[in-house]
């Protein structure tokens, strides 16, 4: 299965920018399996495909794009998505939510991505285009080191170093720029605020704070965050 004969079935046309990620080998993350973390993942670290370090971002490939992509149009799939939304897959989370194309919410040319749950009747805005996407997933990244597993400062910042290597292209230039500054920071210990008074210890190059301004300022969508009921049952 290709690309093109995603969109002919589907009747839809991806982003360029996806169709420019396809063609520089961005996307080929391998078959996934048991043994995929152990024997795959070395091999793409050194020159990272899309968001490969991202926290509970799983990279489709073509083939699972288009087996997820027609499971959303099963008349009998328990999420029994409406026939006024198009969502078009390209990557899902740990738990077996998907980040999808949100086709038939194209706007002036940006087709938004959103999150479709499994186990809610929602998708959520995240971005009014990939570009911008691929960008607040990298501040996230840069925002939140993985200390739960144990990835030391080293470790983190070269892999924050190495996907810009293979990122940056993708980007605007101020995009760019900013995350290449951000790179030149010390890591700091900082604390988010949650409900009732709590708070979670994290540890980064920016703090949550700094990553929402950087958003507003750089992306701008106002739909971001906000959701949409996708059932026939709605």
């Amino acid at each position: 299965m290709t690309l093109s004969e995603i969109e002919h079935e589907h009747g839809f046309t991806y982003p360029p920018l996806y169709r420019q990620l396809d063609r520089d080998g961005m996307l080929d993350v391998g078959e996934y399996g048991p043994d995929w973390y152990k024997l795959v993942f070395p091999t793409l670290q050194e020159r990272p495909t899309l968001l490969l370090h991202a926290d509970d971002f799983e990279l489709l490939n073509i083939k699972s794009v288009a087996e997820e992509a027609a499971s959303l149009l099963d008349e009998d799939d328990y999420r029994r998505i409406s026939p006024r939304f198009q969502f078009i897959p390209f990557a899902q989370t740990g738990a077996g939510d998907h980040y999808c194309f949100f086709a038939s919410g194209q706007h002036e040319g940006d087709m938004p991505i959103v999150l479709l749950w499994h186990d809610q009747d929602e998708a959520q805005y995240l971005a009014k285009n990939l570009q911008d996407f691929i960008f607040h997933m990298l501040l996230n990244s840069m925002a939140d080191q993985d200390t739960y597993n144990d990835v030391g400062d080293g470790e983190f910042r070269e892999q924050l170093e190495k996907t810009m290597l293979t990122h940056a292209r993708y980007l605007t230039p101020e995009q760019a720029q900013v995350l290449q500054t951000l790179l030149s920071r010390d890591i700091i210990d900082y604390e988010v605020a949650l409900p009732k008074g709590r708070k979670e210890a994290h540890r980064g190059l920016l703090t949550d704070m700094e990553l929402a301004s950087l958003r507003d300022k750089l992306i701008p969508y106002e739909k971001f965050d906000s959701c949409f009921a996708y059932s026939t049952a709605s």
